[in-house]
């Protein structure tokens, strides 16, 4: 076949369909010859390649294994034509080779030139440099003689002697004058005047001073640059850049060591005109650093928290430490007695209405000598999140229940807590010297919520006690104490302190004041901590005696001054190395809190905003303000405050907060209409007179019941009034007569109940409502009555309404209001 009949077939010339045949090349590699027809694609190796499985030999390959329509000529010359590629790919490559060490060589070269120019330029400065210090060292020691000349007794010297002096010795200059030793008057100084400085020798330049460092490398940098034949570029540093999620140009730079005006170039050939104090965001600053040839690494705010971490303590740094016991249980059933009793101490006296409204935090010492942390919580119902966390900082629960009572709502979640925690329990009976206490009904009320105690054949341990007589205290400590020696409980104490906020407070005189139950390590006097949103360093530390101490080991509860706001209960405490990263830890959670409180609030899409405007038009809100002494208390009262309501009225809480009430709380109570309610605080006396003057309600409360009862009260009366319809009595229209002066009026009988004048009436056709409204007369024959008693007849007339017709009936009723009530 010839070259041209293997062109047709392949389909090689302009506006051929058959097929098409195509050879790309990369970088002067030959690849595959790929060759298409119209009904398949076969694939021809390029030279040196791998044959295929039971190919032939030869330059033209096997005939039967070739593509068809490719003849013997062909195939030859397209081989020939990659073999010539490959070649040239060979030549290139070994002249660029050559190339490349020929310049290395004279990198080489001239590198050489350099370190010799350099060299030379070194020598030729230590020359001059010990060429001068010769010239110091003559002059140091002609000065020395010049002293010694004039201390020895000599006589003057004659004018005789003055002329035979040889003309080429110098005059004594003021300098040398100023080196003699000034001895009018006062002898010899012992050379006291030698080393210091005068201001003739600072002007003159004899004080030794001499190039610095950073001078000389400069120098050297520019002949360095000099020889290589001109400007060559310093070596480009490459940083890895923390880049955060917001940046300020001129940060920026500094961080990539370039300079300001070249950064804010690139960001303005970027279409960004700012300046160098202007805050960019991450994006941008990623490609303005890939641009200067730097890499970016991504940090997050949160990564200010990383100084906070989790230390792994090994075995032999563990020590043993006191146990934490949570005593929990319903109100009433005398956890704070037992604890007293327990103590010794009389803390139930001081509570308001006999119920504990705080997390109390105290150690004991029991006559074993064994050290017990004992965490007192409130039994409302209100103080859920307060029972929450003492269960979560606890090692032992102890549920106290009343014998002469049962297992009651906050028993049953106290018990759901200890769970959840996943702490021992023990069971403490109380109330066992009541004539009335039954014991045996708490076990078996327990076994309805899982809770099978030791007499009915279950784990958790039961102890029979009385706060009053003392009954079981020793029991109750040791099954305490055989339920921690169980737990094996050990921690380190020399390292950083961690702990949690047990409760918090304003105080007048010391300032915000945490309550901390310290976990781990020691919390010592002076430390610097982070908890929560607030900051501080350690003024005093306060144990639950009253009594300073200088530290706090694991498992101490003491009172934590030095805060500069208060915090609130749950959160962790943990001590930092400097206070610049504890303010920086704070403020991060704060703005974080803040982000967090505003994306909660706030409608995003438009169909959000309109339900709310509609809801809000339908509910009433009753707004107060509450001030509480202890961040605990004010949060259980806020709890409360939002399930007081229903669809047509709610509570909104305005602001809560801790410490006495101010006349900034007054202004806003003013502003939005609003009362204040005080638990366990007052209203400074500016702040009363400004809430006398401007008619703002304060109520003072130390019991939480109180508090809830008077809200509920007042929520419920924006309540609407119920309206109740009662059917008093119907009538039928015999007949209806026109009146001058009154209009048609309708003749009726009562056929049930009673017909008054004063009741709302409707008027019914075929059992259809066709009017509603007042009777405007009520006729017993010629007299105006006020009612109509049944199986009598009357004359009625309806107000600014005609359209009566005999047959009509109309229904007599009175409306009724209800006045309604929240639950």
């Amino acid at each position: 076949m010839s070259d041209t009949d293997g062109k047709k077939t392949l389909g090689l010339r302009s506006g051929a369909r058959p097929g098409n045949v195509k050879q790309s090349f990369s970088h002067g590699r030959t690849k595959n010859v790929v060759v298409e027809t119209k009904r398949k694609r076969v694939v021809v190796p390029k030279p040196g390649a791998a044959k295929p499985a039971g190919a032939g030999g030869g330059s033209a390959g096997d005939p039967s294994r070739r593509p068809a329509g490719i003849s013997d000529a062909e195939m030859e010359r397209r081989l020939k034509a990659v073999q010539a590629a490959k070649a040239r790919e060979v030549e290139e490559t070994a002249k660029r080779e050559a190339e490349e060490k020929a310049r290395e060589a004279e990198r080489e070269r001239r590198r050489a030139e350099a370190e010799a120019k350099e060299q030379a330029e070194r020598e030729r400065e230590q020359a001059l440099k010990a060429k001068e210090e010769e010239e110091k060292r003559k002059v140091a020691e002609a000065a020395a003689a010049a002293q010694a000349a004039a201390a020895a007794p000599t006589e003057a010297p004659k004018p005789a002697q003055r002329q035979a002096q040889p003309a080429s010795t110098p005059r004594k200059t003021d300098r040398d004058r100023d080196q003699r030793p000034n001895n009018r008057g006062r002898g010899d100084d012992g050379g006291r005047r030698s080393g210091k400085l005068t201001l003739n020798q600072a002007l003159s330049g004899d004080g030794g001073r001499q190039r610095s460092m950073a001078a000389m490398k400069r120098k050297q940098e520019r002949a360095r640059q000099k020889a290589m034949g001109g400007s060559v570029e310093r070596e480009k540093v490459m940083r890895t850049v923390n880049l955060p999620e917001a940046i300020v140009v001129s940060e920026l730079a500094n961080r990539m060591a370039e300079r300001v005006g070249d950064v804010v170039k690139a960001l303005m050939n970027n279409g960004m005109m700012v300046t160098q104090n202007q805050t960019i965001d991450a994006d941008t600053a990623e490609l303005i650093i890939e641009e200067f040839g730097h890499k970016v690494q991504r940090v997050s705010d949160a990564d200010v928290e990383d100084v906070i971490k989790e230390i792994e303590d090994s075995d032999e740094d563990l020590q043993g430490r006191p146990p934490v016991i949570t005593i929990m249980g319903h109100v009433d059933h005398g956890k704070t007695s037992l604890l007293d009793a327990i103590r010794d101490a009389k803390v139930v006296a001081g509570e308001a209405g006999g119920i504990t409204q705080h997390i109390g935090a105290y150690q004991v010492k029991t006559d074993g000598g064994a050290v017990l942390s004992f965490l007192d919580t409130p039994g409302h119902a209100a103080f859920t999140s307060m029972r929450s966390r003492g269960a979560q900082v606890t090692d032992i629960v102890v549920l106290v229940v009343a014998a002469d009572d049962a297992v009651m709502p906050q028993t049953i979640e106290a018990i759901n807590h200890a769970k959840a925690a996943e702490v021992p329990m023990i069971v403490a009976i109380n109330k066992c010297d009541k004539p009335e206490a039954n014991p045996d009904k708490v076990r078996t009320d327990l076994l309805q919520h899982e809770v099978i105690v030791e007499k009915m054949s279950g784990e958790v341990q039961d102890v029979e006690v009385s706060a009053i007589t003392g009954q079981g205290l020793d029991e109750l400590l040791e099954a305490i104490a055989l339920q921690a020696e169980i737990l094996e409980l050990k921690a380190n104490p020399d390292r950083a302190a961690q702990g949690a906020v047990i409760e918090a407070q304003l105080d007048v005189g010391r300032g915000p004041v945490a309550t901390v139950l310290i976990q781990t390590g020691t919390l010592r006097q002076g430390d610097i901590f982070v908890v929560g949103e607030q900051y501080g360093k350690v003024r005093a530390l306060i144990n639950d005696k009253g009594e300073r101490v200088k530290e706090a080991g694991p498992s101490v509860p003491v009172e934590v001054l030095g805060l500069n706001g208060t915090p609130e209960a749950g959160d962790v405490l943990n001590v930092t190395e400097t206070e610049a990263q504890a303010r920086e830890i704070a403020e991060y959670r704060e703005k974080a809190a803040k982000d967090k409180r505003a994306a909660a609030g706030a409608a995003t899409t438009l169909e959000q905003l309109m339900a709310n405007a509609k809801a809000d038009e339908n509910v009433s809100e009753l707004p107060i303000l509450v001030k509480a002494d202890v961040q605990g208390s004010a949060e259980a009262i806020v709890q409360a405050m939002e399930k007081i309501g229903n669809d047509e009225v709610r509570v909104r809480v305005l602001h809560s907060g801790v410490g006495a009430i101010t006349e900034t709380d007054v202004g806003l109570a003013e502003a939005s209409g609003a009362p204040i309610m005080g638990f366990n605080v007052r209203a400074s006396a500016s702040a009363r007179n400004t809430a006398n003057q401007k008619g703002v309600e304060i109520r003072y409360y130390s019991v939480i019941y109180d508090l809830v009862d008077d809200v509920k009260a007042a929520a419920s009366g924006l309540l609407s009034a119920e309206i109740r319809e009662n059917f008093i009595g119907y009538a039928e229209i015999k007949e209806v007569f026109k009146v001058s002066g009154v209009g048609k009026v309708a003749g009726c009988l009562v056929t049930e109940g009673v017909a008054r004048r004063s009741a709302g009436v409707r008027l019914l056709r075929d059992n259809v409502v066709i009017h509603e409204g007042t009777l405007k007369t009520l006729k017993r024959f010629k007299d105006e009555v006020a009612e109509v008693q049944s199986g009598q007849e009357c004359g009625m007339a309806f107000e600014n309404y005609d359209d009566i017709r005999p047959q009509d009936v109309i229904e007599i009723f009175e409306r009724e209001e209800i006045t309604r009530t929240l639950e």
